[in-house]
């Protein structure tokens, strides 16, 4: 079998590279892939990126030329103009895009890149390409989910959040533009992704942002723009359009004019992992270093989640956050340990990692008082979606929808289960044929489990 899977990855690797040499003219056919520069949405980091990247290295393109940005401060402030102690402003958020891409092109020596993003990724990007001197340096932009139109577009409620289609962000952003009108700026070519109404932020309805029966004034059209490629991806939730192998099949094709030898993530021999290490904020969930952290790595057993020995790595995380590199085996499953000053410790459990990655983020995390006195506390969680009843089979420690997970359009992301018994025992969570298996650690110890979906 070895062999046939080794033949298997070169041809699909070759396939790779005809497709990257075959979106050039002959001239340019020796020149590497323009940089892909990645921003995340409201509240996320780098690590939602985590399988995008895979697979576009998996169609050949350099691991160099694709970044995929923290911003320190992910979360928009409730209102735009004003300070918001752990939040940031669209305009810090532009600027300190205007930096990031600065850094790239100077590093790569390139003249342009690529900018994707996500939810209000997007904001950014299309701020920083409008007013901030991105236009000249960007040939394309990709933004999926992005609520270009608002989550709401009401003048009354919340004026000047960044997220009102009403307020002043969005309706500069959307001003017409050159001779047809069009709501983009002109010099680059644009590409929406978009659902087909399983958008929470696209709903006309406030049920996703507190205020059900009440109108948004927003369509799933809302993320579509004037003057862009618009494209629907049908069943796909706000994560999704950006984070699903449907999403990077679109925007492989639109930066390269072809579409990508596979949607598959191919297998490295080892799997180099890294990442950054924050914790919370004023506001909430930050992407700050988190120094003083210490890290353990376990490989565990896929049925059991019982530990096979002892830790494979340990870290003390220093002051810029960064864990790692740890040399993991691509078949083994994992179990992070990650506890910090003024935090509890965290038991991480992840599937294979079948690639190297330097966004393996972890963020440290706080019991609540009440939870304390329970026998243990396990969360299921999917970062690159939502759980959708009944669109996806799921179910978790048995229950089937897991807790906390409604039916209708996907806007969950995490199920928590507070054990009243049973701590040390395994919990099962399973997704769409992705299976964890974890174990129930004592939260009078101060300990918490989560099980987290790679796709």
């Amino acid at each position: 079998m070895k062999p046939l899977f080794t033949a298997r990855r070169a041809f699909i690797a070759a396939l790779a590279a005809s497709a990257l040499l075959g979106c050039s003219t002959p001239a340019q056919r020796d020149a590497a892939p323009p940089p892909i520069v990645f921003v995340h949405g409201n509240g996320d980091s780098a690590a939602l990126w985590l399988t995008t990247l895979w697979r576009f290295e998996s169609n050949g393109w350099p691991r160099e030329r694709l970044v995929a940005l923290d911003h320190p401060l992910p979360l928009a402030r409730d209102d735009d103009t004003k300070e918001q102690p752990g939040r940031s402003s669209s305009t810090e958020h532009a600027q300190w895009l205007a930096q990031q891409v600065d850094a790239v092109l100077a590093r790569t020596g390139t003249r342009q890149v690529v900018l994707v993003g996500n939810s209000r990724g997007g904001n950014a990007i299309r701020n920083y390409i409008q007013n901030h001197g991105g236009a000249a340096k960007v040939s394309h932009a990709v933004l999926g989910g992005t609520p270009n139109h608002g989550v709401w577009a009401v003048p009354n409620f919340r004026p000047n959040n960044e997220f009102n289609g009403a307020g002043p962000f969005l309706k500069g952003l959307n001003a017409p533009k050159g001779p047809n009108g069009d709501e983009v700026t002109p010099g680059l070519k644009w590409l929406t992704l978009r659902s087909n109404g399983l958008d929470k932020f696209a709903q006309p309805d406030g049920e996703w942002i507190g205020a059900k029966g009440t109108a948004t004034n927003v369509s799933a059209e809302g993320p579509a723009l004037k003057g862009a490629l618009n494209v629907v991806l049908p069943g796909r939730d706000h994560r999704e359009v950006s984070y699903h192998p449907d999403a990077f099949v679109h925007t492989y094709e639109f930066i390269t004019g072809r579409a990508p030898a596979t949607r598959h993530i191919v297998p490295e021999a080892s799997a180099q992992l890294s990442g950054l290490v924050s914790g919370t904020g004023p506001a909430g969930i930050t992407n700050q270093p988190l120094a003083g952290a210490k890290l353990e790595v376990y490989v565990v057993d896929a049925a059991t989640g019982l530990r096979k020995g002892a830790a494979v790595y340990r870290q003390d995380v220093g002051a810029d956050g960064r864990w790692g590199p740890y040399a993991a085996d691509p078949k083994a499953h994992l179990e992070f340990v990650l506890g910090a000053p003024g935090y509890d410790t965290l038991h991480l459990y992840r599937s294979p990692f079948a690639r190297s990655s330097s966004v393996v983020n972890l963020r440290a995390e706080r019991l609540p008082a009440a939870d304390r006195k329970a026998a243990a506390v396990v969360s299921f969680t999917r970062p690159r979606g939502y759980f959708g009843v009944p669109r996806d089979e799921l179910r978790f420690d048995g229950l089937e929808p897991p807790p906390g997970v409604p039916a209708g359009v996907p806007g969950v992301a995490s199920s928590r289960r507070v054990l009243l018994e049973g701590a040390g025992r395994a919990v099962t969570a399973e997704f769409n044929g992705e299976r964890l298996v974890g174990r129930a650690w004592p939260a009078a110890e101060g300990r918490l489990t989560v099980l987290e979906l790679q796709h």
